[in-house]
């Protein structure tokens, strides 16, 4: 088994999810992996990382416009140090996903027929994150 790790930067576009299944599959491939088991870890406490149908865009809105009701911009939030969409955004990271395991068959991810990973930004504004990749593999 080897380990190895990469970090990759990702650069949104304000609140919703940015797919980065091709970048992270492209440094799968260059692992020349077997079979393994990749991590995805996302360095951040206002976004996270889901998995998610990559088909129809409708799901992704549709998934914004649901957390956007749950966890609204205004509201009576004590924590405003970044801004009004501070507490809305940490609360939304704490409702999802900062880190996702992929197994690795045959040197690929093991991933659905229409399943792809996002970064879920979930402050008003863009950002650029940073997810660790992590692949322990054959």
């Amino acid at each position: 088994m080897k380990l190895t790790t990469t970090t990759i930067k990702v650069r949104t576009n304000g609140p919703g999810l940015t797919d980065i299944t091709a970048p992270v599959a492209r440094w799968l491939g260059t692992q020349k992996p077997v079979d393994g088991q990749l991590t995805l870890f996302i360095r951040h406490t206002s976004a996270s990382l889901v998995i998610q149908e990559n088909a129809d865009p409708d799901v992704l809105a549709d998934l914004e416009a649901f957390m956007r009701k749950l966890a609204p911009w205004e509201g009576a939030y004590r924590h405003r140090t970044e801004g009004p969409d501070d507490m809305p955004a940490h609360i939304r990271a704490a409702l999802t996903q900062t880190s996702l395991t992929i197994p690795v068959i045959d040197g690929a991810l093991a991933l659905g027929t229409w399943q792809g990973v996002y970064v879920w930004e979930h402050r008003a504004d863009p950002q650029t994150r940073h997810v660790i990749v992590q692949l322990l593999a054959t």
